[in-house]
């Protein structure tokens, strides 16, 4: 082998390597190269690239001089251009237009391109509705509705059409999501064909209107549960700096039908607007054909048996989705504004179709005011180009997106995306333009800061932190932390002061403990103003070398240190076993008050202290040791599969497990989650030790018991899931295999000769399949059943730990009259007085809610059960806080 010093690079052969590999590049060209109807498909998808209103004639005359004809290509084209980028489709609408003129020397017989293209994009349009592809379905009325109001169809077909969408809410029992992406798209339909619909028909607005308006009234109780700002004590939701979507669209409907839609015109670009209609001898408008939308397909998302024993079908449940109002309306868009509807539901499009490219995505945010009408955003500083400002607009564009971006982000009860999508294009916004964006974005946090006491969900305050904290990391963790200085004389349960220690937890997860120190003031910085611990997240190994931690050895030092050097000398896990067997007698011959925790603790505190240098460490040390982890937990050394053994040994063992990782909370998580992993304890014990232990873990060990933060939901939430999953998982592996099985039953029949078609009997039939099952689908048969009644144990165990805590019986060991107390419209108005038992169970309330709302179609599923077992001790007695729970459960169940 040679050096080739001409390129560089190693070569063989005198060059022949280069050769070939520049042979191979060539060949590949060669595959790839784009035919003409390629070339002319990017071309209509990459209109106004440059200048959208100077490219239409060049891209017409290409489309009419392109030979061969190919309709069907140009209407994907189209269909591509109309679904993936929604803010061009007035100008694809003009496109169209402009194919339907005739060409230069027309027939009687001919047919324009356009009329063409429209014809084959309609059964584009009818196989997204017939797969209830909604938001492909959506934009694809937009195209229509400018079609109609530029006279290519007829406004009868469009006012059938939009009629189609609202005959879905009228279906019985049409689930949430269906009936608002049916209102969404009859809405914004009529929205934007308005004035020629309002025209033909005075009195269809209307229609439309209160067919919306009654679906919004009877998602009235769900609208209180998921409000980023309400009151317990009432169903009302305070309006000034929230919206709900749906609210807006029919808001901003009813003020343009009262105008009779005559300000629709400064709310959309409409570029075909300066074409004169057609002449009716010359071409009659295109008329839809009918549509009749789907009946809706069960989704599955997991399957349980309810109380009776049968099988239920349980999907994600879509709630109403709330816009928070971060900024004035001289900034951002008001929500009654139509433009303004116009303009967030674009950016919402944006977002939702390139989550793919999040750097595409806000490169198409930060140029899309060159799709709006002239004067809608300020223009870039530094733009020499001199724009009239609109009136009632010239908003900001950064501080618009942003507050979109952030909405969307912290949708109740869980968000479209996942977070981390949202919060890396914020961040990629902030790169391509820091000077505009990084403005918007610090008026943001201190418009969400002071909302926090206003009474922010605890939810999104949690969303809030996260983001915060990751958007410091990316920008060198600079922020002002001195202008909330004061808000340190706040009670320490605060909301402002339990957002301060989230965010610089989430901080130092992200770098370490000593950066993030000296990033706080000094005021920040002491002890007692509880904002950030003065030691890292480092382990507290209880037995530790007294030389390093206090002045006296632990007195099971030594003990301690010998099971360390086991596990250092990799001994096996019944050599260990058998070590802590004579320790236990020792300590028994001694009086240990309690021998068998003492034992676990040693053994579980010394395992995770050889596994605390780093994660790989700690999965080797429980995979190496999961026989040890099973005979602590009771259920004994041969024990592989199953959780086994003593609900007091497993808790024993998650007691050492947060006691050793108490300076690090997200260590606690990890170790919860790996334990109920490997099946040493399950998701109930962890949501038992939860509600009775979670709260001593970290900085205030003041705090109540009887009260749940953040953390606690973390824990409580990987619990659930955890067992949500595992009947997910299990029910996936049963229908594989009785498909398996009823294959390998129809192979041997028809191997046999036996004609499967014949009449069997009913009686014997269900009995010969149930003998003809396999040992595997018996096995996975009884795990399912067993996974389903862990599930439903781990859902009533939540919720009878959150009565307990905001409504304790008065025999409970630890009363909390705050959580009743706190549910009252006057507490509420004196929340300014409140310390911190009244913040914690406040807290507490808001965890409440979003365990009932994000668990929704799970608590459905076992309703009858968990309501007896629970809300018993309610019935026929006076308690504000059992009327407030009850309430929330009955609006997360249906039953309100």
């Amino acid at each position: 082998m040679s050096y080739d010093r001409r390129g560089g690079g190693y070569y063989q052969g005198g060059g022949g390597g280069r050769r070939r590999h520049r042979d191979d590049y060539d060949d590949r060209r060669r595959d790839h190269q784009e035919t003409p109807d390629d070339q002319l498909k990017a071309a209509i998808i990459k209109l106004g690239e440059v200048d959208p209103s100077e490219e239409l004639g060049r891209l017409e005359i290409r489309i009419r001089e392109h030979i061969p004809r190919n309709i069907p290509l140009l209407s994907e084209a189209f269909r591509i251009s109309v679904t993936e980028q929604p803010f061009k489709i007035p100008y694809y609408a003009t496109l169209l237009r402009q194919l339907h003129n005739k060409s230069d020397n027309p027939t009687e017989e001919e047919t324009p391109i356009g009329r063409l293209i429209l014809e084959d994009f309609w059964r584009g349009f009818q196989g997204y509705v017939d797969q209830t592809a909604w938001r492909e379905a959506r934009l694809c009325i937009h195209f229509f509705a400018h079609l109609t109001v530029a006279k290519l169809i007829s406004a009868d077909s469009m006012l059938a059409l939009l009629r189609s969408f609202t005959a879905v809410l009228d279906e019985f029992g049409v689930s949430n999501g269906r009936a608002k992406r049916a209102c969404l798209c009859a809405g914004e339909g009529l929205l934007i064909a308005g004035p020629i619909l309002k025209e033909h028909s005075s009195t269809f607005p209307d229609e439309i209107i209160t067919a919306i308006q009654a679906y919004i009234d009877s998602t009235a109780s769900q609208k209180w549960l998921v409000a980023p700002l309400s009151m317990l004590h009432s169903d009302s939701i305070p309006q000034e700096n929230t919206i709900e979507l749906l609210d807006m669209l029919v808001t901003n409907l009813k003020k343009l039908n009262e105008s009779d839609f005559a300000d629709t015109e400064n709310c959309l670009p409409r570029p075909y607007a300066i074409y004169p209609p057609f002449d009716p001898s010359v071409l009659q408008p295109y008329v839809l054909p009918s549509v009749l939308v789907p009946p809706e397909a069960i989704e599955m998302d997991t399957l349980s048996p309810d109380t009776s024993g049968e099988e239920t079908q349980v999907k994600k449940d879509e709630w109403p989705e709330f816009f928070p109002r971060l900024f004035p309306s001289e900034v951002s868009p008001d929500f009654v504004n139509p433009a303004g509807y116009v303009i967030r539901t674009a950016i919402l499009d944006i977002l939702d179709i390139f989550e793919v490219n999040r750097k595409e995505c806000a490169r198409l945010l930060l140029e899309y005011p060159k799709w709006n009408l002239p004067g809608t955003f300020k223009p870039k500083p530094g733009s020499t180009m001199a724009v009239e400002p609109a009136p009632g607009k010239d908003w900001q564009l950064e501080s618009t997106i942003i507050e979109t971006v952030l909405g969307a982000y912290l949708i109740l009860p869980e968000s479209s995306k996942k977070s981390i999508y949202y919060i890396g294009l914020i961040t990629e916004i902030c790169k391509l333009s820091p000077s505009t964006v990084g403005p918007a974005v610090g008026k943001s946090i201190r418009r969400l800061y002071t909302s926090l006491a206003d009474g922010l969900d605890v939810e999104a305050a949690r969303r809030f932190a996260e983001w915060f904290a990751v958007h410091m990391s990316n920008f060198g963790f600079q922020w002002v932390w001195k202008e909330w200085v004061p808000d340190l004389e706040l009670t320490v349960q605060h909301p402002k002061r339990a957002f301060m220690r989230r965010a610089i937890e989430f901080e130092i997860r992200l770098a370490y403990h000593e950066r993030i120190f000296k990033t706080l003031p000094e005021q920040m910085q002491a002890a007692d103003a509880y904002t950030i611990p003065d030691n890292g997240p480092t382990p507290a190994f209880e037995y530790e070398d007294p030389g390093k931690f206090s002045l006296f050895p632990h007195k099971h030092h030594d003990s301690a240190q010998a099971i360390l050097n086991l596990f250092r000398g990799r001994a096996k896990a019944e050599d260990v076993i058998t070590h802590l067997d004579t320790l236990r007698e020792s300590l028994e011959s001694s009086d240990e008050p309690d021998v068998d925790s003492t034992v676990r603790s040693i053994a579980v505190q010394s395992l995770l202290h050889i596994g605390s240098r780093s994660f790989s460490h700690l999965l080797n040390a429980i995979e190496r040791y999961l026989p040890l982890l099973r005979n602590l937990a009771g259920g004994g050394a041969s024990s592989t599969t199953g959780v086994g053994g003593s609900a007091e040994a497993r808790t024993d063992i998650l007691a050492a497990a947060a006691a050793f990782w108490k300076h690090n909370r997200q260590m606690v998580a990890i170790v919860f989650d790996k334990l109920m992993q490997y099946q040493i304890v399950d998701p109930t014990d962890v949501v038992g030790w939860t509600f009775l232990n979670g709260s001593a873990i970290g900085q205030l060990s003041e705090v109540s018991p009887m009260n749940l933060s953040a953390f606690e939901w973390d824990l409580l939430r990987a619990a659930i899931d955890k067992a949500n999953g595992r009947v997910v998982s299990a029910r996936r592996k049963v229908v594989a295999l009785r498909k398996e099985d009823d294959d390998t039953r129809a192979k041997a029949k028809a191997g046999s000769g036996v004609d499967t078609n014949m009449e069997v009997d009913l009686e014997t039939k269900p009995q010969e399949e149930a003998d003809a099952d396999s040992p595997q689908l018996v096995a996975a048969l009884k795990a399912y059943s067993s996974l389903t009644k862990e599930q439903r144990m781990a859902l009533s165990k939540t919720l009878e730990g959150f009565i307990s805590c905001l409504a304790p019986s008065s025999t409970a060991p630890h009363p909390n009259p705050q959580a009743r107390t706190v549910v009252s419209e006057s507490a509420w108005e004196n929340r300014a007085n409140w310390g911190r038992d009244e913040w914690n169970a406040w807290e507490t309330w808001g965890w409440y809610k979003q365990f009932c709302r994000a668990y929704a179609p799970y608590l459905r599923t076992y309703v009858n059960t968990l309501e007896t077992v629970s809300f018993g001790r309610f019935e026929g007695v006076s308690d504000p806080a059992g009327d407030t729970l009850k309430k929330i459960w009955n609006v997360a169940t249906g039953q309100e």
